[in-house]
C-alpha cells in the first residue's frame, strides 16, 4: 500500500462537502433512548447504512473519483475491497460513466458482490491470506491506465468520510448542542480521521474514540509502539469489512 501523497485538512473536508452536495445523502442523526439510558449519556447515531450503496464508502469514493480529469476517465478505475469500498466505487463510477474493476476476496459476502456487478463493475477474485490484493490492483491499473482508486491511505478519501464529520457537528449545533465524544469503527482509519478533522476543526475539546475487532487492533497497536503495525491474520473476525491489514 503506498503511503498518502500528502495529509488532508479540514479544508479538504469542507471542499467535499460541496462536491458531494445533491450527490451523497445526507443522513440523519438519530437521538437513541436506549442507548441513553444504558450509557447515562445523551447518544445520537448516525445511519450510514442511509448512505447510498448502504455505507458512508461511497463519500470518499466520488470525492477522489469525480476529480479525475474527464480525458482520463476512458481508462476507468481500480479498487480493492471485501465490499463496501467495492460499491461504492462502482456506484460512483456508473455516475460519472467510468469503467470500473474491483479486486475482491474469495471469501467476500457473496450479496456485497452480487451488488457490485449489478452496478457494472467487474470483479477479480483474490485470496487473502496468500495473495497481494494491492499488487494484484496496481498490475490491472498499469495494465489498463486506469487509476488505482485507495480504500483509506488518500487525501481525498479521508476529506469525503470526513463529511460524515461535518454533518455530525452541524446536526447537534441546530439543536444547541456539540459533541464531547465522537466514535467509529477502523479498518483502514479513512472514515475516523477525516471525523477527527472535521470535529475537531470546529470542536477542539471533543474526544474521538475508535472501536475496532479483537484480534484486530492495529490501529492501537500502532499508537502504542510508534510505528505501523500488521494484523497477525487476514481472518477469523465476522466483521468482514474490518480486516485491512494494516491502518
Amino acid at each position: 500500500m503506498n503511503m498518502i501523497p500528502h495529509l488532508p485538512t479540514a479544508a479538504d473536508v469542507d471542499a467535499a462537502a460541496v462536491r458531494l452536495a445533491g450527490v451523497a445523502v445526507r443522513t440523519p442523526l438519530v437521538f437513541s433512548p436506549v442507548l441513553s439510558e444504558l450509557t447515562g449519556g445523551r447518544i445520537f447515531v448516525k445511519p450510514e447504512t442511509l448512505q447510498r450503496t448502504g455505507s458512508f464508502k461511497f463519500r470518499g469514493a466520488y470525492n477522489r473519483m469525480s476529480q479525475i480529469p474527464v480525458e482520463l476517465r476512458a481508462a476507468g478505475v481500480v479498487a480493492c475491497s471485501s465490499g463496501n469500498h467495492a460499491q461504492g466505487v462502482a456506484a460512483a463510477a456508473k455516475l460519472l460513466g467510468m469503467p470500473a474493476v474491483i479486486v475482491m476476496p474469495t471469501d467476500a459476502p457473496s450479496l456485497k458482490r452480487e451488488r457490485t456487478i449489478a452496478l457494472g463493475a467487474q470483479v477479480v477474485d483474490y485470496d487473502r491470506t496468500t495473495d497481494d490484493r494491492d499488487a494484484i490492483a496496481n498490475a490491472i491499473a498499469a495494465e489498463r491506465g486506469a487509476i488505482f482508486v485507495p480504500p483509506y491511505d488518500d487525501p481525498d478519501i479521508i476529506a469525503g468520510q470526513g463529511t460524515t464529520g461535518l454533518e455530525i457537528v452541524a446536526d447537534l449545533a441546530a439543536q444547541g448542542l456539540a459533541p464531547d465524544i465522537v466514535s467509529a469503527n477502523a479498518s483502514g482509519g479513512g472514515l475516523m480521521a477525516g471525523i477527527a478533522l472535521a470535529v475537531k476543526a470546529r470542536v477542539p475539546d471533543a474526544r474521538i474514540i475508535v472501536a475496532e475487532p479483537a484480534l484486530f487492533d492495529d490501529h492501537a497497536r500502532s499508537f502504542k509502539s510508534g510505528v505501523r503495525e500488521r494484523n497477525a491474520s487476514a481472518t477469523g473476525s465476522f466483521c468482514d469489512a474490518l480486516l485491512a491489514p494494516t491502518p
